[in-house]
C-alpha cells in the first residue's frame, strides 16, 4: 500500500515545476502537464485542488495558467500532501483523540504517534524551492516500438 497516492505524486511533480519559474509568467496546465508527464485531464483536477487550497492563483487569458501564490521556500510538501489526499495518517487510530478507546493504555499507538510526529515534521520541512533546486534530468519516455531485424 502506498502512503502517497499517485495524483498526490503528479500534483508534487506539477508544483515542483511551478517552483522552477516561480516570479515568471503564469503557466497553463497543458504546459505544466506535458513537461511532467501528466494527462491533461487529471493535471487540471490537480490544479482546481492546489487553487482551492490557496496554494496556486490562476490568470485567465490568453497569458493565462497557474503560479504560486506564495514563494517556493514557503510552500512545504506536507501542504500539497494534505490539499490533493487530506491528512497521512500512519493508523486510524491517529485521526482524532475519540477514535480509539484504548488510547491511553496502548503502547502501539504511543509509538506509531511518535513517527507520526517525525514524519509530518520531516513533510513540513522539505519545500517546493528545495526541491526545485534539485535538476535532474527527466526520464526518456519508453516506447513500444518494436525495432526492425537488419
Amino acid at each position: 500500500m502506498d502512503i502517497l497516492r499517485r495524483n498526490t505524486d503528479y500534483a508534487l511533480r506539477l508544483a515542483v515545476n511551478l517552483a522552477r519559474h516561480y516570479g515568471e509568467d503564469s503557466l497553463s496546465t497543458r504546459v505544466l502537464a506535458e513537461a511532467e508527464d501528466v494527462s491533461y485531464q487529471l493535471a487540471c483536477k490537480l490544479m482546481q485542488k492546489l487553487h482551492a487550497a490557496g496554494l496556486v492563483e490562476s490568470n485567465m487569458g490568453p497569458k493565462g495558467g497557474f503560479r504560486l501564490r506564495r514563494g517556493p521556500e514557503e510552500v512545504s510538501i506536507h501542504e500539497v500532501i494534505e490539499a490533493i489526499q487530506g491528512p497521512l495518517r500512519l493508523n486510524r487510530c491517529l485521526l482524532s483523540d475519540g477514535f480509539c478507546t484504548r488510547k491511553d493504555s496502548c503502547p502501539v499507538r504511543e509509538k506509531m504517534s511518535h513517527l507520526q510526529e517525525q514524519m509530518n515534521g520531516y513533510l513540513k520541512s522539505v519545500t517546493l524551492g528545495e526541491l526545485a533546486k534539485q535538476r535532474k534530468p527527466a526520464p526518456k519516455r519508453r516506447t513500444n516500438r518494436r525495432r526492425s531485424k537488419r
